[in-house]
């Protein structure tokens, strides 16, 4: 499938930023699951200071505002073609060693509440059991805006009941490594079957299984990774693969405003 996706994150200040420092990783790169075939970025306020790729394979840009701007805008826009594989993105690559997706995170750390769900998985293939867990997850944690925040736990999560993608993301990702299977974050964007218009990115997990590689389960809806889903960056948990972060100087008020289209 080919799918064009427009990412636009903007940031205004009500008096101006002597200073600011920006990462970003927002560029996807080739792989078994996705082919890029074209991808721009487009910044407004700011200028780029640095790009390398970080250790877990992520194209990664250091941007700095030192002008005193009042807007800071960075837009990705692009074409992809992607590869219904059922999720399996199968051999391991990068700097990172799988040992280093196996401990848990602060963002990861599992408590009473994600050893319950442990408990009520069935016996057998290390597979099934992965996708009995993502179906429990979908269950047990409710698909609901506004409920937490970008340092909710995944114990948190599964107490309050409810939560968006992240929450779901690591709340597998600290089930699976209480089983003791690697397991990252995956950062990306999901083409929607009701809405091309988006306020945020999408968030799901993989597991790497002997004989498999690394495996995707999607469980904020329940299902692996087909052809509308394009990857951006992974890393142990959202910390890693965060889309934007920074610091910056000066005391005024910021308003963010994200806009992202995803279409065939």
């Amino acid at each position: 499938m080919r799918l064009k996706i427009t990412h636009r994150t903007e940031y205004q200040y009500d008096v101006p930023v002597p200073y600011a420092l920006q990462r970003i990783r927002l560029v996807p790169l080739t792989n078994d699951l996705q082919v890029v075939l074209n991808w721009h970025l487009e910044i407004e306020g700011a200028a780029e200071e640095l790009r390398y790729v970080d250790h877990f394979g992520n194209d990664t840009r250091l941007l700095s505002v030192a002008g005193g701007a009042s807007t800071i805008a960075v837009e990705a826009s692009g074409e992809i073609e992607t590869t219904d594989r059922s999720g399996m993105l199968g051999t391991h690559r990068g700097f990172a060693p799988l040992w280093l997706f196996q401990p848990q995170t602060s963002l990861t750390t599992a408590g009473e509440g994600v050893k319950s769900l442990l408990a009520e998985l069935p016996e057998g293939r290390d597979l099934d059991r992965l996708h009995a867990l993502m179906a429990l997850i979908a269950e047990r944690v409710e698909y609901k805006t506004g409920t937490t925040t970008t340092l909710t736990t995944a114990e948190d999560a599964v107490v309050a009941g409810s939560g968006v993608c992240q929450d779901h993301s690591h709340v597998f990702l600290a089930a699976a490594r209480l089983l003791e299977m690697p397991a990252r974050y995956v950062s990306g964007y999901l083409m929607m079957d009701d809405t091309e218009s988006q306020v945020a990115t999408h968030a799901w997990a993989e597991v790497h299984l002997a004989g498999l590689g690394w495996v995707g389960f999607d469980a904020a809806n329940g299902i692996c990774p087909d052809d509308r889903y394009v990857r951006i960056a992974t890393g142990r948990d959202y910390r890693d693969a965060m889309p934007v972060s920074g610091i910056r100087l000066g005391q005024g008020d910021e308003r963010l405003e994200v806009r992202i289209t995803v279409e065939q």
